[in-house]
């Protein structure tokens, strides 16, 4: 079954992932999980009720009690599961995918996130195999209203927030539902497209990552005069910025932002990875941090961040985690972090960025490539005088430029990463490493 996905589970609703096998997907996770209560959330897709449903009719079956949260961001479910000392939860998304898609993101006792190392490769065995008998008595059901308790989580995080213009795109998402429930307690004014929960994303994809997203809230920007904008995806996980003049922030510099922000009254360990600009683990150190160099993923990540006690980390694709936030990771808590950032800087978001936005960057480039592994190791026999490391697919780098090429986790694809410390280095290390990976795609 190729739902099954290194971070979470993941498919085609009525095709890949039916009715039964949400269900069979809840009775495997009781099984695997020996726990007693978790929480079990939704997103705002027209299927999601029926998913939930038969998701919980599994769990039951399963003798878990289970708390419905109702429909909920990913971070929402994340922190029910921390805040109410859970033993897990579920939180019935696709994320950033169109409409047609449905899926699971599963996390285990304080919000620790199951990857396809630490429980989905077991849970879908146990959905692969025979179904497993009822556990008698079975388990139960019950609401569960978090909101409350939610927004005081956040709003405690929010001290120093000062009166600022804020542009908000929730692309028909839940960032609708985070908006709407934080924003009126800060000092902002607000200017927002698409707070409407609509599964069918009728305005753009719920994927802020690609820059055709941005162009609306760029639109908004510069029209309202706001200070920034932030786009979320479309559980709410994920924040993207653009600065006053509608510049595109990219998420390594926002990581960056916020270890200004985080580290000079809470020093320590800051993850990041290994797609980030060398700009970030130069102001880590620089406001009093220790930089640790991190593969891509968020369940990595978070591992790594609780390993080392780390204070915070980010991730390119705009996931940021927070020791304060069980080591998970919230859209909503970013841009509050970014909020007290420019509240305290008294001046422009471009004049606050100007000092990162010093090297330059191909950002993600993507190529289909029919021999991923032997592609790999072409490029890092190309490259024998850089230095080498495989952490994550390769990674070669010299004093003025490095690149990185892994395998996506989540399509068929090879992916670069390039950055040159100046224009000159940049330029000529980007033509030596496309000439071995071919012609990019649009993906």
């Amino acid at each position: 079954m190729g739902i099954f996905k290194a971070y979470d589970i993941r498919g085609l609703y009525g095709s890949e992932i039916t009715l039964e096998t949400a269900e069979r997907i809840g009775r495997a996770f009781a099984e695997f999980l020996k726990g007693k209560r978790v929480a079990v959330g939704r997103d705002m897709r027209s299927h999601g009720e029926a998913v939930k449903t038969a998701l919980v009719r599994g769990l039951i079956r399963g003798g878990l009690e289970v708390l419905d949260i109702g429909i909920t961001s990913t971070p929402m479910g994340y922190f029910a599961v921390g805040h109410y000392g859970l033993c897990g939860g579920i939180q019935v998304t696709a994320s950033h995918n169109p409409a047609a898609y449905t899926g699971f993101k599963l996390t285990r006792a304080g919000a620790v996130p199951i990857s396809e190392n630490t429980g989905i490769a077991e849970i879908r065995k146990l959905t692969e195999r025979p179904p497993a008998k009822d556990v008698e008595p079975k388990g139960t059901v019950k609401p569960l209203d978090i909101r409350r308790d939610y927004v005081a989580h956040v709003l405690a995080l929010a001290g120093g927030v000062g009166p600022l213009h804020v542009a908000v795109d929730a692309a028909n998402g839940m960032g609708g539902l985070e908006t709407e429930m934080i924003l009126p307690h800060l000092p902002v004014r607000l200017s927002a497209l698409y707070l409407e929960r609509d599964g069918s994303f009728p305005n753009h994809e719920p994927n802020p990552l690609r820059a055709e997203n941005l162009k609306d809230l760029i639109r908004l920007v510069k029209r309202s005069g706001a200070d920034l904008g932030v786009a979320f995806d479309g559980d709410a996980d994920r924040a993207c910025f653009v600065d006053e003049k509608g510049g595109i922030v990219t998420n390594d510099l926002t990581t960056a932002l916020l270890a200004m922000e985080i580290l000079p009254g809470n020093p320590g360990p800051v993850v990041y990875d290994l797609r980030s600009s060398r700009v970030l683990p130069e102001v880590i150190r620089q406001y009093g941090g220790t930089p640790i160099r991190e593969r891509v993923g968020h369940a990595f990540l978070k591992d790594r961040l609780r390993r080392e006690n780390g204070v915070f980390g980010g991730e390119f694709s705009g996931h940021y985690y927070f020791r304060e936030n069980f080591g998970a990771d919230s859209a909503i808590i970013a841009l509050v972090m970014v909020l007290k950032l420019l509240s305290k800087a008294g001046k422009p978001f471009s004049e606050v960025l100007a000092p990162l936005r010093r090297y330059h960057m191909t950002g993600e480039v993507n190529f289909e490539v029919e021999d991923k592994d032997a592609k790999i190791r072409e490029l890092a026999e190309a490259f024998p005088d850089g230095e080498i490391d495989d952490l994550d697919g390769v990674t070669v780098q010299y004093p003025d430029w490095w690149f990185n090429v892994r395998k996506s986790n989540t399509e068929p694809l090879l992916r670069l990463n390039l950055e040159g410390m100046t224009e000159e280095a940049f330029h000529k290390g980007r033509e030596r490493v496309m000439k071995i990976l071919g012609t990019p795609v649009d993906r």
